[in-house]
């Protein structure tokens, strides 16, 4: 790591109030208390996938989280933009929450309540102009997911392009840069930084970990899949709901019904009551062959399943000077 680098390093770790940058995405339904919490320990800025907006989980989630970690700021609820409700937001403001995430919209319509709590607000960006917007919003880190990332985003621009593309941009007026999209080991780490981010968020890496929340079928299939095996597809917001914006698709792992749908979408568009309906029953049962497993472009260098203790570690040795 160059000074330049460790400039970066040094600025988001103020902003976040981290001894480490490295920040779990807030994988929905995945990235529980547990998870978040663990990450936190370690050093990290730990994320409560929040998703839609479902209250009540959320809640649950937090009460896992310690009191301390909570108003310290070091573990946060991430949310869906365009779905989360602003007073969901003002709610878990009230609540004690000192960190968001903000993904896929426009996240102005919430900054009101963001700002005036002092909470530190994270926008995840998938072009220049959505970051332009978010700073303008009150944004304090922006988060470059480029298309490798798991889960849902835009395809097109790579991580290390689109960071590279915020870096040069005069209108983000320093804001420090997080990259998404890839991350999975040391080595990852060094490069986003050194492409010029401050730090990174992390996914596909976490979720094979003992605290995620899932199937550990659905871990070992992250262990056993390569880079082949995750595609962008749009497939399970069609059949499982809700309908995202124009331009969002989702990177996941390849299965029967993405082939499906890639041999004969007209077929299962005209199916596509009775296939929500099995979608529905192979989520109850745990049926991978038709279930989503959200994954990114990194899951073929992931080779076990560890705790989120041993995967910090691991990717903590990527900030060490050479």
């Amino acid at each position: 790591m160059t000074t330049g680098d460790d400039d970066r390093v040094r600025v988001l770790q103020e902003v976040l109030g981290v001894a480490r940058p490295i920040v779990n995405a807030p994988m929905a339904f995945v990235a529980g208390g547990a998870l978040a919490a663990a990450v936190a320990d370690a050093g990290g800025l730990g994320l409560i996938g929040g998703g839609y907006g479902d209250a009540g989980w959320i809640d649950e989630q937090l009460d896992l989280v310690g009191s301390q970690q909570l108003a310290a700021g070091l573990v946060g609820v991430g949310l869906i933009t365009w779905k989360a409700p602003v007073r969901l937001v003002e709610r878990l403001v009230s609540r004690g929450v000192r960190t968001l995430c903000l993904s896929f919209g426009d996240p102005t319509a919430h900054a009101a309540a963001v700002r005036d709590a002092g909470v530190t607000l994270l926008c995840q960006v998938q072009s220049v102009d959505d970051a332009v917007v978010a700073v303008a919003a009150g944004a304090h880190v922006i988060v470059a997911q480029g298309s490798e990332a798991g889960g849902h985003g835009r395809p097109g621009l790579s991580a290390r392009t689109l960071l590279q593309d915020l870096s040069r941009s005069e209108d983000l007026g320093g804001v420090p840069l997080v990259v998404a999209g890839g991350v999975t080991n040391g080595r990852d780490v060094r490069r986003a930084i050194g492409w010029g981010a401050g730090g990174v968020m992390a996914g596909t890496r976490f979720y094979a970990t003992h605290e995620a929340i899932d199937l550990d079928a659905a871990k070992r299939l992250l262990v056993s899949a390569d880079a082949r095996d995750s595609v962008r597809t749009t497939v399970f917001d069609v059949v499982r709901g809700p309908a995202w914006p124009r331009g969002y698709d989702g990177r996941a792992l390849r299965n029967r019904l993405v082939e499906r749908w890639e041999e004969a979408p007209d077929d299962l568009v005209a199916d596509l009551q009775a296939e929500c309906h099995r979608y529905r029953a192979a989520a109850r049962v745990g049926d991978l062959d038709r279930r989503a497993v959200w994954a990114g472009r990194g899951v073929g260098r992931i080779r076990s399943i560890e705790s989120v203790a041993t995967v910090m570690d691991d990717l903590a040795t990527g900030l060490a000077r050479r």
